[in-house]
């Protein structure tokens, strides 16, 4: 089994073709907090905080840095990236083995970049780091079933559906909405690549 530090023991940045992927820090609240509050994109997302001061609270707070990634395009961060390494489910006798083995990843794509294959890009790069970097085995991914361009995202990254579940999710709204659910393993993701 391959094991890792998580993220800090990554040397940053990762650059593809057009992007940089960095450690989000302090100083990436505002540009964060930019496109998070556009009703386009916090009609989605977990949490969507009222103020820039709420934004403050929370994307600056340890466990959210420790666990976000900024995407940057031309110097510019552009969107943001989570990485949640979590253990697997596992018997007692042999949970040590299943510790920091996974990861559920999100991503939120600044709408006025959409359309140049960025969050494409950006969610692959994402996949390497968690397989080839950090030897994760598994990674998952859920969305509101509404929110296509995110399921379509994680199929055109070869991320396969495991689940659609029917009016489990509360949405900010005051409707319960379905929710889908993705995953990609290691070895899946191996084959994929060729």
């Amino acid at each position: 089994m391959t094991t890792h530090t998580g993220l800090t023991a990554v040397t940053w940045p990762l650059r593809t073709d057009r992007l940089s992927l960095r450690p989000a820090t302090t100083g990436d609240t505002g540009a964060t907090w930019h496109f998070r509050r556009r009703a386009d994109v916090s009609h989605w997302i977990t949490r969507a905080s009222a103020t820039l001061d709420d934004h403050r609270t929370w994307f600056e707070a340890p466990e959210t840095l420790a666990r976000t990634l900024v995407i940057e395009h031309s110097g510019a961060v552009i969107g943001d990236l989570m990485v949640k390494i979590e253990d697997a489910w596992a018997q007692t006798e042999i949970a040590e083995e299943a510790r920091s083995v996974h990861a559920e990843l999100g991503w939120v794509l600044d709408p006025d970049h959409a359309g140049h294959g960025y969050a494409t890009e950006a969610v692959r790069e994402l996949l390497r780091l968690c397989f080839e970097d950090l030897g994760l085995r598994r990674v998952t991914a859920v969305c509101f079933a509404d929110n296509e361009a995110s399921w379509r995202l994680m199929e055109r990254v070869g991320m396969r559906r495991e689940f659609h579940t029917v009016r489990d999710s509360l949405h900010r709204s005051g409707e319960w909405l379905d929710c889908l659910g993705y995953a990609l393993l290691a070895d899946e993701w191996r084959i994929s690549r060729g």
